[in-house]
């Protein structure tokens, strides 16, 4: 099998099925009077042994992918390192779709491209003896319905929180992406001055089910005076103080992750 195929066909065999349903109520009415504007994001994770290996694959980024997705697809696309890795860094690829059926146009707008394999091949055609990379993790994100797109932070000095809450069950999922949706948890968030960059439910990755959400801080310092605002906030004491909402009936892992943006992050 090429090696092509075979990217082509991992990235979008999930998606398929998926999007079938959404060409069908094409055809019988506008798309936009049945299927609500919410973006979806690709989340990328990438695990490296050494320098190498994560100069490879930012090259490829910095370079190709990103560039590429200005010009051609018009897609703002965030790359970030971890603030304090302890080793060498991962790095974290956000791509934003307007909708779920515009990631499947991406991939095969990629498949087919000569100059994407010519100008990517170290990284795309990196031997199986020296890889660019030493795993990569990807899932696909659906935006709330109450921030249903992303808002971009100004382009000034930045760190980020990457947070996932995982739940022990998908009616727990459910509740806990209720409370921000619904109850007002996102427009505390807004109103505390913390630049929510996206909030979304996984539908395709690891650890499901899990929300992940990223929040813009200026350094350390604000960020631990925003967590200390949050969490002396009367709504948030109001929200969480309701027992159906208890943590402990909600969320069953948190995972916090700062990170710094590249110099070619479109975010």
């Amino acid at each position: 099998m090429k090696r092509r195929s075979f990217v082509k066909g991992s990235l979008i065999s999930g998606a398929a099925a998926a999007i079938a349903p959404v060409a069908a109520v094409a055809q019988s009415k506008p798309l936009k009077d049945k299927i609500p504007y919410i973006e979806h994001y690709e989340l990328r994770v990438y695990t490296f042994k050494d320098e190498r290996q994560q100069k490879i694959t930012e090259d490829f980024y910095r370079e190709v992918f990103v560039p590429m997705m200005q010009q051609k697809r018009y897609e703002t696309v965030g790359v970030f390192t971890e603030l304090n890795p302890a080793g060498q860094t991962k790095l974290y690829v956000l791509i934003p779709f307007n909708t779920y059926v515009h990631a499947e146009g991406l991939y095969y707008f990629l498949e087919d491209n000569k100059d994407y394999w010519a100008r990517g091949a170290a990284y795309l055609n990196a031997p199986a003896d020296n890889p660019a990379f030493e795993h990569l993790e990807t899932s696909m994100l659906k935006a709330f319905k109450h921030m249903p797109s992303k808002q971009i932070p100004a382009r000034e000095k930045r760190i980020f929180e990457l947070r996932q809450y995982k739940s022990a069950s998908e009616a727990a999922g459910k509740k806990k992406i209720e409370m921000f949706n619904d109850k007002g948890e996102i427009d505390i968030f807004k109103r505390l001055g913390f630049k929510p960059v996206f909030f979304g439910e996984t539908i395709i990755g690891n650890d499901r089910p899990n929300l992940t959400y990223m929040v813009t801080f200026k350094d350390m310092e604000d960020k631990a005076a925003h967590w200390k605002a949050f969490g002396g906030d009367p709504e948030w004491k109001k929200i969480s103080a309701v027992p159906e909402y208890a943590d402990a009936l909600l969320v069953s892992k948190i995972t916090s992750t700062m990170l710094v943006p590249t110099d070619y992050s479109g975010i």
